[in-house]
Parts: structure tokens; C-alpha cells; sequence
């Protein structure tokens, strides 16, 4: 395929002309009278906001100031852009989408929302009449860190492209006041601290106090019919308050701007403290409602090994849900004054099985506030719901045990009661009375309340994120569902906002492909960079390209240096894996290979050696201890090579503390190689691998998630790929893996694992070592003969500087399909069936 698309794109060069020479007509740029302008009115209304906020003159503003400053005026110039944006959408009748979600991993906002807004010029200009650097104010400010990994950085690529596309949409989350913990690395062990982003984040969120919603927990329901109407009344119940704050992000050149609602919790004004304890001196008991209140949108994910864990988190799920369903069918309403047509006029998508009671809730207001019937209720439901699986792990497919919930959410309970027994006795019809089957499929059963399966239930469309695993949950996960309900289920691969994980985060490389293509209208359409594959038979370009690469490298080199205290040389091979630690994704594979190349290489000292640097970057879930035993792994690791002066010029190891969305911008353009290292059949997808690709890096990993895909787009030459099958793994399983005979029978592994037992660096690591001998449940051990030929291969590859550079290149010619502004458009017309706002 790659080789096809070669040839497609080296007709378009004249045969008599080197690709250097290949022009386009550049699209119209903005006047010099027209910025002069823009930038007159940019500093007229920072200095309207620094006297107003901050009582200071621009003279005398810290870049502090300067920084709120302008995150005000871009806050409110998105403001009225989507003011004006919305009711082009209620003139037009354009669909709005709905999109729910726990985590919108947003990082920072200045420099993307300047550079959406064609701003950035404009404030570089202005604020260095002052003595102000556009790059230090970037600094002070937080990463949102609303999320936990790709999930939470998919929801944040889709509020741009939803944008840039001129779709509405709102997305919903949760007024995390910590976020995602901030990583500590005590000797090698995960520490979690407070992630305190809301001082410098705050400027961005415009509170909505007029849109709170109220949302009930605990009590008891109490019912009765009254001349034919039923009547519901939630009885007891626990009040808490959904406070409303907007965060406005802007699409390129200013198309549309989309919403994320995020919720915080607080008490009732009339219930916040009880007066009578207050005034006996019962002061802790007296706010306890309070904190008990706020403390749902306290954290992400509150570890959940226990049951009041559970309790937080399901709380914490039907606040959000709650909260959403509340806002979007009372907006509904002011504009139509029906629900009849809301599957016509909305779209409401839920983002995994976190927000799965959005249907539940739904249907309460639809019977107990609406009155409509089950069958009319049921029946718009269905039409407007879409749901997106985004794993296959047991243990994600969220359950909830069936008294905990009952007690928790008793009206929820006995509407999902009842949705249960109607679907299980419409599927007992359906196939033909098959116990078994309908059992599986069921949404309580056994205790449990199921949520993956509420989702199948009642969405009118359920997709994976690439197209392997979109088959994985037709043929696995969900086959049952499949076999009975074949026209729901459909693919939409995952896609990342390439403005900012290619045009702002590496702006050399970006500035590259316009001079190379003659326009930048791969900024607005990323399949234009499939331009780039002739240029990599041009050795300028190439040399170029690397030499962009190279001063990514040197800036990836002096973080760490000050970081961690570790020269990296930037000519060695950055091999980089970033992501979630968790052993499915096999951090420890890439480990015991790396211990047993420097068990090697201390054997034979003058053994010919590419030097190699390994950056690592990933947070634990605070309760998953042998995740927290890897990263103490990998780090002591790393101390013990950097220790060792025979070794150390050859091979680093570095474990970047606290990953995140500002870091990842820093690291992606500096990589080499992409890690994507998981068991073939337990990705969905995979973010980070389109991210690396798109800026140069080629993926060494197994046929797993978008890894197919893009060994598809890029062809066998340039990408490793290493490792079992998906259809290999399962035969594995059946005939009953056993990773002891590999250990007693692999020498290479044998002695890596001994070493592991035995330990270094003060401490053993016999729980990692015990899990790969004893259970390996993601066989490791079974892949790490064909890892050790892959990691071979790059490094002879990487030894051939042109050969390499065309690898890179044709790497980041092939991620346009990977954009999500493609992801959004296949949404659009696959699932949602919206149009965007035309006008704009």
C-alpha cells in the first residue's frame, strides 16, 4: 500500500523537476494593516484587563499578570465567537452533539487556543513592547489534568476538531480539583501528590452559576398512579449541587468553538453547614455535609480496592451523568419545547462506560418529568444514544455491585431493573430462547450491574477505535450482542489534533512541509502531508528533516539534564515508550530486554553497539502495586547502568517523572523510535503511536490496535514489527501457555530473570520477575526473542542516516489519516449524521 501511494504522489512532480522545486499557490494571508490592527485591539483590551483585574499598568504587570491577562481576553473573545457561532446553529437547525466523558486530558490552553485564533503574532508583538516572552508565560501556565491518558487526550483532540469542522458540541466532564495526581519518584517508587492546577488554570473556566443542576442519591422512591398517571417522588434523598463552569476551545481560524462543561460539586446553600452543631461546638460535624459534598469532584479515579472507593466512584459517574442529561434536555427544551425529536437534534455520545447512566437518567426525566410512556421514552433513547467501547479488559467493562447501587441510585436502580428484564425478554425472542446467551448479555445478573452491556442495550451504535478492534468486540467482547444485533456495531479509528502535536509542538518540522508543498493547507487537512512522500527520495529534505530532529533532540536533552541530571547524547537512538503503565502494555518487556542488553554488554565490552537512549514515561494507578514494582524496576535500572562507567556511554536509561500533556509536547518531536509494545488483541488503539509518527518517529511494536493501520499506511520497510498475532495469542491460551518452560529453557532469559530475583541497586525485584515465571498473563516472555530481533534490526537500520531519514519522513507522510479531524468526519456521517454550521 505504501509503495501504491508513492507512486500516486510522484506523479504530481513534474519529471524534469527535483521536489525542491514543487510550488503551490500559498492561501491569502492576513494584511500587515489587518494585524497592526488586531494587535492595536489586543493591547487595548490586555491593558483594559490588567487595570481592571489586576489594578496595574502594562508597565508594571508581572508576567503573572500578563499571563491571566490574556487568557481573559481570549476567554472572552471565544465567549463571543461561540455566542455568535450557536445561534448560527439554532438558525440552521444543525444537529448539536452531546459528547460525555470522565477525562478531557486538555494540558495548556494559551498556546493552542493562539494559535487556533491566528493570535499568536499578534500577542508575541504586543507584549514585546513591554519586555514580555510569549514562551515564559506558556510556562506558568498548569496542565488541565482532567484525565489519565489517552481516553482523556482523545475527548481533548475532538473538542478541536469538532470545531475546526463547525460541528456544535458541548463536552461534559467533572471540576476536578486536583486532577490526575502528580507523579513523585522516591528512589523509584511512585508517590502520588496533589496536582494543584486550578490557581493558574482557573483564568480559563467562566463560571455558569445560573445553569446549576440538583442531583439526588440514597432515599427511598415512593409511587402511585393518580388518574391513570404515575407518579414517582424520590424520597430522603441526599441533595447535591452541580455547579456549571465553561471552558471555551477554539477551532482553527476561528470556524466554531466548542464547550466543555465541567461540574463541581458543592452542598445545598441551605444544607452547607448545620447551624445547631455549628453552635454547640461541633464544628468538624457541622461541615460535613459540605465535604462529603465536594469531596465527589475532588479526584480522578479514586482508587476503588474497597468499597467506599466504589461507592466515590459510581457517585461520581452519576453526578456527572446526572448533571449532563439535566442540562442537555432542559436546552432542549427552550429551543423545540419537545423531546420527539431529539434523536434529530442531538447527539448524545457516550465516551466508554464511565457515562453509561446518561441512559437511566434519561429515561427518568423522560417518564418521571416528561410523561412519556416506557415504549416513546425507550424508543427516542435508543435513536439518540452512541456509545464507544475503548477496551478490552474485563476489568474495565465497569460492573457495579447490585446492592451497593440499588442503595446508592434507587430510582436509577429500578428503571435499569426494568430496562433489563424487557431487554432480556426481547432477546429471549430473538434467539430463540437461548439461556445462555441472553444471560451473558444480560445487564444485571449474578449481583452485578453491568454497564458495557447497558451500553449495547440501548445505543443505536457501538464502535471500537481501529479497525482490529472493532473486530475483537464484534467476535469476542460483545459477540453475543453481535450475532443478534449485527447493524450497531461499526469502526471509527482513534485520530489526534495534529495542530498541535504537529504545527505547535514541532513548528521546524511544521515550517518544513509548507516550504516542501508550497501551502499550509495541510494545517487545515492533514491528508495533504501524503504530498511529502516524494521528497523522500531528495537527500536536501532529508538532511533537512534530520537536522529538524536533531534540535528537537538537543531540546529534549537540556530538560532532562536539569530534570533528572542525566547528559543524554543526542546522537544516540531516543527510544521512547509514553503511556499508562500497565502490564498489557508491556513496560517490562522493553525493560528485560534492556537489562539483558547491559548484561551483554558487560560481557562483551567491544561488542559492536549503536549507542541508545530509553525515555520512559508513564503514571501507575495508586493501587496497582506490581505497576509500581515496574517503574521502581525501570528506574533503578536506569541508576545502575548510569553507575556503571563502562556501559553508560553506550546506554541510558531515564524515567521522566510526572508525564503529561506539556511534556509529551516536548518529547514526541525528539523520538526515534516509537514503543508500542502490547499484547497483539489488548490495545483498542493507541494515541501516542500517531503522535510519534506524525513527528518522525518509526513504530517498533506488535500488530496490535492502530498499529495494523499504520504499518498499512507506511508500508513493511518502515516500521518493526515483532511478535505473535492476535490469532497466535489465542492459540497460545487454548493450549495452555506455560511460562516456566521458556524461563527454564531460554538462557538469555534465564540469566535476565536470575538477576531480577537476585536484584541491584539495594532492593530485589522478585514480585516482577515471580509475575513474568509464574503467570506472564500478557506473555511477555513467549515475545521477547522476536523483541530482541526487531530492537536489533532498528539499530542496524539506524546506522544508515539517509535510509533512516526516508523511514522518518515517510512516517510522517502517512499520519493524515490519523488525524481527528478525520475520526470527527467519520463520526459525523456514521453515527451522529450531523452537518456542520455553514457560514462561519
Amino acid at each position: 500500500m505504501a509503495k501504491e501511494t508513492e507512486k500516486k504522489s510522484a506523479k504530481k512532480l513534474s519529471a524534469n523537476k527535483a521536489p525542491a522545486s514543487k510550488k503551490k499557490t500559498a492561501p491569502a494571508k492576513k494584511s500587515s494593516r489587518s494585524k497592526a490592527a488586531s494587535a492595536v485591539s489586543l493591547a487595548e483590551e490586555l491593558k483594559t484587563r490588567l487595570l481592571h483585574n489586576f489594578s496595574v499598568q502594562p508597565e508594571d504587570a508581572t508576567d503573572e499578570n500578563w499571563y491571566n491577562a490574556l487568557a481573559l481576553v481570549l476567554r472572552d473573545r471565544m465567549r463571543t465567537k461561540r455566542t455568535q457561532y450557536i445561534s448560527k446553529a439554532h438558525k440552521q437547525d444543525a444537529k448539536q452533539v452531546y459528547y460525555l466523558c470522565m477525562e478531557f486530558l486538555m494540558g495548556r490552553s494559551l498556546k493552542n487556543t493562539l494559535f487556533n485564533l491566528n493570535l499568536t503574532e499578534e500577542a508575541e508583538r504586543v507584549l514585546s513592547k513591554y519586555g514580555v516572552r510569549l514562551d515564559n508565560l506558556y510556562e506558568l501556565e498548569p496542565d488541565a489534568g482532567l484525565g489519565n491518558g489517552g481516553l482523556g487526550r482523545l475527548a481533548a483532540c475532538f473538542l478541536d476538531g469538532l470545531a475546526t469542522a463547525s460541528i456544535p458540541a458541548i463536552g461534559y466532564s467533572l471540576l476536578y480539583e486536583y486532577g490526575i495526581f502528580r507523579q513523585k519518584l522516591d528512589n523509584g517508587w511512585q508517590t502520588e501528590a496533589p496536582d494543584f492546577w486550578l490557581p493558574g488554570g482557573q483564568c480559563w473556566l467562566l463560571p455558569r452559576p445560573e445553569l446549576a443542576k440538583k442531583v439526588l442519591f440514597d432515599g427511598e422512591v415512593r409511587e402511585w398512579w393518580n388518574n391513570g398517571f404515575h407518579h414517582v417522588e424520590h424520597e430522603n434523598a441526599t441533595v447535591i449541587v452541580a455547579q456549571p463552569y465553561d471552558l471555551m476551545v477554539a477551532g482553527k481560524d476561528g470556524h466554531g468553538v466548542s464547550t466543555l462543561r465541567l461540574w463541581k460539586a458543592t452542598a445545598p446553600s441551605d444544607g452547607a453547614i448545620d447551624m445547631t452543631l455549628y453552635n454547640q461546638g461541633e464544628y468538624m460535624r457541622a461541615m460535613e455535609r459540605r465535604a462529603m459534598a465536594e469531596i465527589i469532584t475532588h479526584q480522578l479515579y479514586p482508587s476503588d480496592n474497597h468499597r467506599e472507593g466504589k461507592s466515590l466512584r459510581l457517585s461520581q459517574q452519576y453526578f456527572l451523568v446526572s448533571a449532563s442529561v439535566q442540562d442537555i434536555v432542559q436546552r432542549h427544551l427552550r429551543k423545540y419545547g419537545t423531546l420527539d425529536n431529539l434523536p434529530e437534534m442531538a447527539a448524545i455520545h457516550l465516551n466508554d462506560t464511565h457515562p453509561t447512566l446518561a441512559i437511566p437518567e434519561l429515561m427518568r426525566i423522560m417518564l418521571d418529568e416528561c410523561g412519556y410512556s416506557w415504549e416513546k421514552a425507550w424508543e427516542i433513547i435508543t435513536r439518540t444514544v452512541a456509545y464507544t467501547n475503548h477496551t478490552v479488559m474485563a476489568e474495565a467493562l465497569e460492573c457495579w455491585p447490585e446492592d451497593l447501587f440499588s442503595q446508592r441510585l434507587p430510582r436509577i436502580y429500578q428503571i435499569v431493573k426494568e430496562i433489563n428484564n424487557r431487554f432480556s425478554e426481547q432477546m429471549m425472542k430473538e434467539t430463540d430462547n437461548d439461556v445462555a446467551k441472553v444471560s451473558r448479555m444480560a445487564i444485571i445478573s449474578f449481583g452485578l450491574v453491568k454497564m458495557a452491556n447497558l451500553c449495547v442495550a440501548a445505543s443505536h451504535s457501538v464502535n471500537g477505535v481501529s479497525r482490529l478492534h472493532s473486530e475483537i468486540i464484534k467476535q469476542d467482547v460483545f459477540h453475543d450482542a453481535y450475532t443478534v444485533m449485527p447493524e450497531k456495531f461499526k469502526n471509527v479509528t482513534n485520530g489526534i489534533a495534529h495542530r498541535r502535536w504537529l504545527c505547535q509542538a514541532n513548528p521546524e518540522l511544521a515550517t518544513f512541509i509548507r516550504e516542501r508543498l508550497g501551502s499550509d493547507e495541510f494545517v487545515m487537512d492533514a491528508s495533504h502531508l501524503e504530498e511529502l512522500t516524494p521528497f523522500a527520495d531528495d537527500p536536501d529534505s532529508l538532511q533537512a528533516f534530520m537536522a529538524i530532529k536533531r534540535r528537537n533532540k538537543e531540546r529534549l536533552a537540556k530538560y532532562v539534564l536539569q530534570q533528572n541530571g542525566v547528559a543524554i547524547d543526542p546522537d544516540s537512538i531516543f527510544d521512547v515508550q509514553v503511556k499508562r503503565l500497565h502490564e498489557y502494555k508491556r513496560q517490562h518487556l522493553n525493560a528485560l530486554h534492556i537489562l539483558h542488553t547491559y548484561l551483554e554488554l558487560k560481557e562483551n565490552p567491544n561488542m559492536e553497539f549503536v549507542p541508545r537512549t530509553y525515555l520512559f514515561g508513564a503514571k501507575s494507578a495508586p493501587g496497582y502495586f506490581l505497576a509500581k514494582e515496574i517503574i521502581r524496576f525501570i528506574y533503578l535500572l536506569g541508576k545502575e547502568i548510569e553507575n556503571d562507567p563502562a556501559v553508560r556511554d553506550k546506554l541510558k536509561v531515564v524515567y521522566l517523572e510526572d508525564y503529561r500533556v506539556s511534556l509529551a509536547e516536548l518529547l514526541m518531536p525528539a523520538a526515534d523510535i516509537s514503543e508500542q509494545i502490547s499484547l497483539a488483541g489488548t490495545e483498542a488503539s493507541g494515541t501516542g503511536n500517531m503522535k510519534l509518527m506524525m513527528n518522525g518517529a518509526v513504530t517498533l511494536g506488535t500488530m496490535d490496535g492502530a498499529n495494523v493501520e499504520i504499518y498499512e499506511s507506511v508500508g513493511p520497510d518502515n516500521i518493526f514489527i515483532f511478535g505473535m498475532s492476535t490469532e497466535e495469542v489465542e492459540n497460545q491460551k487454548r493450549m495452555g501457555y506455560t511460562p516456566q518452560t521458556l524461563y527454564n529453557n531460554n538462557p538469555r532469559i534465564h540469566r535476565a530473570l536470575d538477576v531480577m530475583f537476585r536484584g541491584f541497586g539495594g532492593r530485589q525485584f522478585g514480585e516482577v520477575a515471580g509475575s513474568l515465571t509464574s503467570k506472564d498473563p500478557y506473555m511477555v516472555l513467549a515475545d521477547f526473542e522476536d523483541y530482541c530481533r526487531a530492537q536489533d534490526q532498528s539499530a542496524a537500520a539506524y546506522t544508515d542516516t539517509l535510509a533512516w531519514a526516508r523511514k522518518a519522513l515517510l512516517n510522517t507522510a502517512g499520519s493524515g489519516i490519523f488525524s481527528s479531524d478525520r475520526s470527527i468526519q467519520d463520526y459525523s456521517d456514521r453515527i451522529w449524521h450531523c452537518r456542520p454550521v455553514t457560514g462561519m
